[in-house]
């Protein structure tokens, strides 16, 4: 098979482009699989450096400093001290190779060399690097559309399928609706009690619960930063390029900085009580509209549905599963534009709704979803 042999969706890289920053580093703090080919150099060359991952699921990977921080190779100046021998995964970032019934590429929108609009040609730099992986690809693609067919197979049966192409055209056009916190509560409330959401049965301007949807968010968020690992905690990369992390503990909230030596220093704390979402002006609404019309079309975004429908038992229908994602995701980057805002003033408006996406679209490209990232 060769890639004219199979689909690759190259729409969310169209019209980019992408800017190595110097001194970010953040690419550096996602540790790669090193593959087979390229473990020779690295055992020859730098044995310590290689370390197998943790989780079920183990690989061969790259050593961080204190084993939590940065890749070992990362020097004082961020900058990569084997950057002709990095892995392929290094190489490909920020692009993701999303395997499902199909291939597609997809940014993550948490390097901030994509918000510059400076740099290469996106497009052209990601058919390369689908040509390059082409043997993963099509490995991963045989695998993956047999876990696609099998839930197509079991939601079906079960009653709950549909059409996934007519539940993105549906919220496409509702887009600007998801960043209305009355039109959220009603999808929100939807979901757990119609069977079948129908988007229409909501509007903006809605009468809402402020508190009510302030608790949901924070529950939303807080499950999301939490973890007991320093390496599943997020990163947020700020303005000035420092690392940043926040840790969860009760109701309180620790800000701490992550050093180029591996090390966390504390910068501040706050009750998850005081952080509150509101409603965003229309600059930062737009700069929210725009980056969900961007999940609505990634199919990660519906691999991690499905992975929730498998997960449920087939309970929910598809369309409830989709809009209540959807949904939680607003609330998720608003109150973690809440938060941005108690430590570092970012505000409500374009500024901060960037800022907190760029804090929040690694993660999201790391939820459990049943096709694969190669």
């Amino acid at each position: 098979m060769s890639v004219a042999d199979y689909e690759v969706d190259y729409s969310e890289v169209e019209g980019r482009k992408a800017e190595c920053i110097d001194g970010c580093g953040m690419c550096c703090l996602c540790q790669p699989e090193v593959l087979p080919q390229e473990r020779q150099f690295f055992r020859k060359n730098h044995p310590e450096s290689l370390v197998k991952s943790r989780g079920p699921e183990q690989y061969f990977a790259l050593a961080l400093k204190k084993g939590r921080g940065s890749c070992v190779f990362l020097d004082g100046c961020r900058r990569c001290k084997v950057y002709d021998h990095r892995t392929t995964y290094c190489r490909q970032f920020p692009y993701h190779l999303y395997v499902s019934d199909r291939v597609k590429v997809e940014l993550d929108l948490s390097c901030r060399g994509l918000w510059t609009g400076r740099g290469t040609d996106a497009l052209a730099e990601a058919k390369q690097i689908v040509a390059a992986a082409g043997g993963r690809l099509e490995q991963a693609l045989a695998e993956a559309s047999a876990v696609y067919a099998e839930f197509y197979d079991n939601a079906r049966a079960a009653g709950v399928m549909a059409d996934p192409e007519l539940l993105r055209l549906t919220a496409a056009e509702h887009i600007e609706d998801f960043t209305d916190l009355g039109f959220i509560s009603r999808i929100l409330s939807m979901a757990e009690v119609e069977p079948q959401v129908s988007i229409s049965g909501a509007r903006r301007d809605e009468k809402y619960d402020l508190a009510d949807l302030n608790d949901a968010a924070r529950e939303t968020a807080l499950e999301s930063l939490s973890s007991d690992d320093p390496l599943g905690m997020p990163v947020y990369s700020a303005e000035d390029l420092s690392w940043n992390m926040f840790s969860v503990d009760g109701g309180r909230i620790e800000w701490m900085t992550l050093g180029d030596d591996g090390e966390f220093h504390h910068k501040g704390m706050a009750d998850a009580s005081e952080i509150s979402i509101k409603p965003l002006n229309d600059e930062g609404r737009k700069v929210l509209s725009d980056y969900l019309g961007i999940l609505n079309g990634r199919d990660s975004f519906m691999g991690s549905v499905y992975y929730l429908v498998d997960a449920n038992g087939y309970e929910d229908d598809l369309s409830n599963a989709y809009y209540g994602s959807l949904a939680t995701a607003v609330l998720d980057i608003m109150w973690r534009v809440a938060l941005l805002d108690r430590f570092f003033g970012t505000g409500f408006g374009a500024r901060g709704v960037r800022e907190a996406i760029i804090f929040y679209d690694m993660d999201r490209l790391d939820a459990p979803a049943i096709g694969a990232f190669v």
